[in-house]
């Protein structure tokens, strides 16, 4: 028997017999607090029965959704890249290719409260309060014309809000109706006599027009010529770091700011490359230049030109990513606030030494 299964085994039998009802029986763990319980106790119903008391309007929603929501799903809800796009799709759900989002599809506001609450933001779930959860809710609902622009959402006025698509699921019913379809003996041979292509893919049309031997001699000549032609990478720089003195208060402004970036981005001891580079030593760092990790073919070029990261650059690419390196893979649509963009960078600076 492996080790990892031996665990699994022993954590369930230690989990049966730490039951409330083993557990009196051989004098093992007691019952759980009331509190202990709560602590655990974080899911809201349709009914709004879990929510906590607090409040958040519209307008304070506006600026924690820019804050915390805005880099993965846009300024208005409208995503950002293939981030999830949270407002809009009406109408959309008798296509063949709907827009399901908060008011196009989700049934239930508690759906919304309850997932914002225990996962977001990304990479740093569970710090937002009550109130910020209440606003960000409160402004999705905004974005998606539901609610003025002088609501405010509470405990109170959570069941006010009524759902477009509250009366568009059905009950499960496959047990009775689908499932004994598929509870005969399967076909194992001769099953059927031909087999042909009757439909093509609507949406990414991947379906190949010549057989895979006939296409693959038309494009070899092509692949060849294409990487013969292609430049070899020449090997990323880095350029030596300037040890400069730093503003203490600046920097650590800087930390609070790049908790917005941190769901993508490591800094400090042990950094990694997650779904954006580690940042460590980016002053000066050759653009494209972290080994490891896969960037865009835009940054790529850009970083064999010449091109290096300098405090001016990296300033110009917080504020507006997609304008200043193309087609970027970064969904993060930018810093608003000078100050802001320049306490990253200090911050920043802080491990490029």
């Amino acid at each position: 028997m492996s080790k990892y299964r031996k665990l699994v085994i022993t954590t369930a039998l230690a989990a049966l017999v730490a039951s409330p009802v083993l557990a009196e029986k051989l004098g093992l763990g007691r019952a759980a607090l009331p509190e202990e319980v709560a602590a655990w106790n974080h899911d809201v119903r349709p009914d709004g029965l879990g929510l906590p008391e607090g409040t958040g309007s519209v307008e304070d929603g506006e600026t924690i959704f820019s804050d915390n929501c805005a880099m993965c799903h846009g300024e208005f809800a409208e995503g950002v890249d293939n981030w999830p796009k949270l407002a809009g799709g009406m109408g959309t759900l008798d296509r063949d290719d709907p827009l399901k989002t908060v008011g196009s599809y989700w049934p239930y506001l508690s759906t919304t409260w309850d997932y914002i609450n225990r996962s977001m933001p990304f990479g740093n779930a569970q710090t937002l309060t009550p109130d910020e959860v209440y606003a960000i809710v409160a402004y999705i609902l905004y974005s998606n014309d539901m609610v003025d622009d002088d609501f405010v959402l509470s405990k109170e006025t959570f069941l006010d809000v009524e759902m477009p698509n509250a009366d568009g699921f059905i009950i499960d019913d496959r047990a009775e109706t689908e499932y004994p379809q598929f509870s005969q003996a399967p076909c194992m041979e001769n099953c059927k006599a031909e087999v042909k292509v009757t439909m093509r893919a609507a949406v990414l049309d991947v379906t190949p027009d010549v057989a895979g031997d006939e296409a693959a001699a038309e494009m070899a000549p092509a692949a060849e010529e294409e990487a013969a032609a292609e430049p070899v990478a020449a090997e990323p720089v880095v350029a030596e770091p300037v040890v400069v003195a730093l503003d203490p208060e600046l920097v650590d402004a800087g930390k609070k700011v790049f908790k917005k970036c941190k769901a993508c981005h490591q800094v400090g001891e042990g950094a990694a490359n997650k779904v954006g580079p580690q940042l460590n030593h980016l002053i000066g760092r050759t653009l494209g230049g972290e080994e490891g990790f896969k960037y865009s073919k835009t940054i790529v070029e850009m970083g064999e030109g010449g091109q290096v990261w300098t405090e001016e650059a990296l300033a110009e690419f917080l504020s507006k990513p997609k304008s200043y390196i193309a087609k970027t893979k970064m969904s993060f649509a930018g810093l608003k606030k000078d100050k802001d963009i320049e306490a990253v960078t200090e911050y920043l600076k802080s491990f490029s030494q």
